[in-house]
């Protein structure tokens, strides 16, 4: 029996097959089954297709048969996990955020990493002309938590490491003053680089620095919590955070 609601919903998000297909990853012959022979996805294609048409899981397929547990749901959420910071491949930071149209944000304590690559620069630059919000969040190099951080990571450079990504970040925040940067004071347990309903997430694990972390790659589905939570870290850190002038700049990193 063919999945009506599914090619209802296919036809509505105006969408081929092929392109959502693409969009979740899977083989165009794979959709058609789905609609055409009314064949079953598994439980992280059902969610997945419901986000890439922007409707509910069960308009497409029944209570009986869509993700039922919030556990589930949460393992759908995980793209993937990789065990090292530094084993995640070099390029994917600025394709997920390539991908921001709404949104980029960036919570960390220092994030040297990215504050010291100019195509990173080049890419929030075109971001924030096309009308993206640019966030950046860095730790106060001043506060308690940065230097507890220093010491939990056996090298007490955190303030140091916040002052240089200040730095590189002051020439890209003199010639786009709408990027938004400022410096909180909170006790991080993970960095998180968000671009829309897409996000890397850096545990901090204690004794070793943030690049021999683990990383989740996430990205939200309709009705899942795990990208919630992260992303509800974010607004609450930003709330909170102190936003910085040049002159600011200037005076915390005596440049």
């Amino acid at each position: 029996m063919s999945n009506e609601r599914l090619r209802s919903a296919l036809l509505a998000s105006g969408l081929t097959i092929q392109r959502l297909a693409d969009e979740i990853d899977v083989n165009p012959k794979t959709v058609e089954r789905w609609i055409t022979q009314g064949k079953v996805p598994y439980r992280r294609h059902q969610y997945a297709t419901a986000a890439a048409l922007k409707v509910d899981v069960t308009t497409l397929w029944g209570d009986n048969r869509a993700v039922e547990s919030a556990a589930d749901l949460t393992k759908a959420e995980i793209v993937t996990v990789y065990p090292h910071r530094h084993t995640v491949p070099s390029g994917l930071w600025r394709e997920i955020y390539g991908r921001a149209q709404k949104s980029l944000d960036v919570l960390v304590y220092s994030g040297l990493f990215l504050s010291e690559d100019p195509l990173f620069h080049d890419l929030v630059k075109a971001k924030v002309e096309a009308g993206t919000q640019v966030r950046i969040l860095l730790g106060d190099p001043d506060c308690a938590a940065v230097r507890q951080r220093g010491i939990d990571e056996g090298h007490r450079i955190m303030d140091g490491k916040i002052r240089n990504a200040l730095v590189l970040y002051r020439p890209l925040m003199r010639t786009h003053p709408d990027i938004d940067l400022r410096l909180h004071d909170s006790t991080l347990y993970n960095s998180i680089y968000r671009a829309d309903d897409e996000m890397l997430v850096n545990p901090h694990v204690y004794g070793i620095g943030a690049y021999m972390a683990p990383v989740m790659h996430l990205r939200r589905l309709p009705g899942g919590g795990l990208f919630d939570t992260y992303a509800n870290s974010i607004e609450h850190t930003w709330e909170h955070a102190r936003q910085i002038t040049d002159q600011d700049i200037a005076s915390i990193t005596g440049a």
